[in-house]
């Protein structure tokens, strides 16, 4: 490896991401001066044993390593802040507008330095996040308002090992989350003074442009022209969202390299079409510069307006540094530059290392960077050189371009859509091949002009022709994503296996000698642990509201249809199941139920549900183990696992699964730990003495 020493400092944001993924690994929270003593101990090792090569090295990964654990858990400490332990309302609720989201049917506003009636003020949240329904003033970013609302603490995982809203909402100091009931009243207009007076005006801004998008075209159309000009995917109907997901097109919505990319190259490529038409311009000063430094600032707008989310901020990093390398004659996209803005956000936002978009976003542009590395020098001439083949030869270069990059960047990014969204789009292939030169060439371009007419109020001339190209995306997805196999749903893959994937992918993406190819090993046992998963026998949510069994591969038997429909949902996705039916309107074999619960039988394993605490009486001595829906409150002689209705408030939603070695059950809390984020109740918390 030491003939690769240049591309060692590649592995700089690997080392980093190890050290934070090691910090959200662990049960309990670590003493808080851990990672700084590990990385001076490193440190003093890599000194003394300056002599040794290999000493050095080890001692400068595990530095690095614990560079990233130290500021994961040290932004960890800073951002802690109160959060709600119990559902309040309704209840007055005033704050300041910090970020107000368009969706379909509603807005989502979330206020900060709120004041909330009967909460104390060392206990109020820094942050609620509030639902506004029916018809409401016009409220803009910054704005104080007054509310009525019921607040609830941030929602749990539906499962274990789900999505952890909790987590998220701990880094984004988002303490409550609810819904308002009627209108919201101003008391006071935003005030705009200073750096944060700047930021209030940009998000209001980003709300006044979705809203003037909105006003020009009405329906899906308009919904995705928002969402391609300031981020805003609220308002987006689910059924088109579906369509794009399962025909592979979702990442059109998500503000990332393609649209930085494509807004950039617009504005460079415009601002130095015009400068040329000016000959004393273009022949005594260096437009070609003045052009890039324009693209920069424009980019870097576009950022801002999109909400400066991981993947647009990663954009931007590139982008920008390679326009600065236009600017000052040197080499552009590298994959140096990538592991830079890695570190960049590592080191910023290191919890972004756990985000689908972090990980689809550097996934997608370090796959296509190593293939174009891998492929230089061995490419035919763009054109030819005499420029031979005209217009159909350009345009098959164009097509072979984006079917090259769709499928390396699909493939790249197929583990992690498997892991966070547990879907495969076998189509999206077909399905970009369309798709991304109507975008490219006909929608951003359109909307790019948007922008430069809003000013003037003209926006709708640019927006109206961008909305044929936006009904064009719409109609691909819809027909790719009704083609039979378009879409298959899959077990969610256990971390390890995502973790090989990674591991496996960086050695084959990093290295340029042939002990890459040892990155396939990594590959493989990934895949490998697809076939390890075992879905959940039985599912049962925190409230006890929602049990489900796995029938088979592709069903879930649910004891309703009506209540928990987000938990029913997430178990769907994650067991790889496509359809939830009514357990006791299907004549299930396994299943036996009266008035007071159910017994659920596998093999010679047999699982109580009890309803009632009549059905204890019974199946205390019979089951093998035993989920009560309601509070165990004698001696139960189950010889495996007793849940009850005091488990399921104290820990959440639980998973058990039924084997020849009898049953073994899982909560949500206890799978997380004792985290800052994990919420538990405020009694049982007082029970245990925290």
């Amino acid at each position: 490896m030491v003939e690769e020493q240049g591309r060692w400092v590649l592995w700089l944001p690997v080392l980093l991401g190890v050290g934070i993924a090691t910090y959200f690994t662990l049960p309990a929270e670590p003493p808080l001066l851990l990672g700084p003593a590990v990385f001076s101990l490193a440190a003093g090792f890599a000194w003394l044993g300056r002599h040794n090569g290999v000493l050095v090295l080890s001692a400068v990964a595990l530095a690095v390593s614990a560079l990233g654990f130290s500021v994961v858990q040290w932004r960890t400490a800073l951002l802690a802040a109160p959060v709600l332990e119990e559902r309040i309302g309704p209840t007055r609720v005033t704050g300041r507008i910090a970020s107000l989201e368009i969706r379909a049917k509603d807005s989502r506003a979330v206020l900060e330095t709120p004041r909330i009636a009967g909460i104390a003020a060392p206990d109020t949240p820094e942050k609620v996040r509030v639902t506004l329904r029916g018809k409401q003033p016009e409220l803009h970013v910054g704005d104080w308002i007054r509310l009525r609302a019921v607040l609830t603490p941030p929602p749990p995982p539906s499962t274990p090992g789900a999505f952890d809203f909790q987590r998220q909402s701990w880094y984004r100091q988002i303490g409550g989350v609810g819904y308002a009931l009627g209108p919201a009243r101003v008391d006071r207009r935003a005030e705009t003074r200073g750096i944060e007076g700047l930021l209030l005006d940009l998000a209001d801004l980003r709300h006044a442009i979705g809203l003037r998008v909105l006003a020009a075209l009405e329906g899906q159309p308009g919904a995705v022209a928002t969402a391609l000009m300031t981020g805003e995917k609220g308002a987006v109907p689910e059924a088109l969202m579906e369509d794009l997901r399962d025909s592979g097109l979702a990442h059109l919505l998500a503000i990332s390299g393609l649209h930085i990319g494509l807004v950039a190259g617009i504005l460079f490529f415009g601002l130095r079409a015009g400068l040329a038409l000016v000959p004393g311009l273009a022949l005594h000063y260096p437009i070609k510069k003045w052009a890039a430094g324009g693209a920069i600032v424009g980019a870097f707008v576009y950022a801002l307006l999109a909400g400066a989310t991981v993947p647009t901020l990663r954009a931007f990093l590139m982008i920008g540094l390679v326009l600065l390398a236009v600017m000052v004659d040197r080499r552009g996209l590298s994959m140096r530059l990538v592991a830079w803005a890695a570190t960049v956000l590592l080191l910023v936002a290191p919890e972004s290392l756990l985000g689908a978009s972090f990980q689809l976003s550097f996934a997608a542009v370090t796959a296509l960077i190593a293939v174009y590395e891998a492929l230089k020098g061995r490419m035919p001439s763009r054109f030819g050189e005499d420029g031979g083949g005209g217009l159909a030869r350009k345009i098959a270069f164009y097509l072979a371009g984006v079917a090259l990059t769709t499928l390396v960047a699909s493939s790249a990014t197929a583990p992690f859509a498997v892991y966070h969204f547990n879907r495969f789009a076998a189509f999206g292939l077909a399905a970009n091949l369309v798709a991304v030169p109507v975008t490219a060439l006909w929608i951003m371009p359109w909307a790019v002009l948007a922008f430069l007419l809003m000013p003037l109020g003209l926006e709708h001339l640019a927006l109206v022709p961008a909305a044929w190209g936006i009904e064009v995306v719409a109609a691909v997805a819809g027909t790719v994503a009704g083609w039979p196999g378009a879409v298959s749903v899959i077990p969610s893959m256990p971390p390890w296996g995502l973790g090989c994937i990674v591991l496996g992918g960086l050695w084959l993406a990093l290295w340029q000698k042939r002990w890459r190819l040892f990155g396939g090993a990594g590959l493989a046992a990934g895949l490998v642990s697809l076939m390890a998963v075992t879905p959940p026998d039985l599912l049962v949510d925190g409230r006890g509201r929602l049990v489900a069994l796995r029938v088979d591969k592709q069903t879930l038997a649910v004891s309703s249809l009506r209540t928990a429909r987000f938990e029913r949902d997430v178990w769907l996705r994650r067991s790889g199941a496509e359809e939830a039916v009514p357990w006791r309107d299907e004549n299930l074999s396994t299943l036996h139920c009266d008035a007071e619960g159910c017994l659920f039988t596998k093999g010679d394993r047999t699982i109580s549900v009890a309803h009632t605490p009549g059905a204890l009486i019974e199946d205390c001595w019979d089951a093998d183990a035993l989920v009560s829906l309601v509070p165990v409150r004698r001696r139960c002689p189950v010889p495996g696992v007793v849940i009850d209705r005091f488990d399921l408030w104290r820990d959440g939603a639980h998973a058990l699964w039924v084997n020849e070695n009898g049953v073994r059950a899982e909560s949500v809390n206890n799978s997380r730990g004792d985290r800052p984020w994990v919420l538990r109740p405020a009694a049982a918390k007082r029970k245990a003495g925290t």
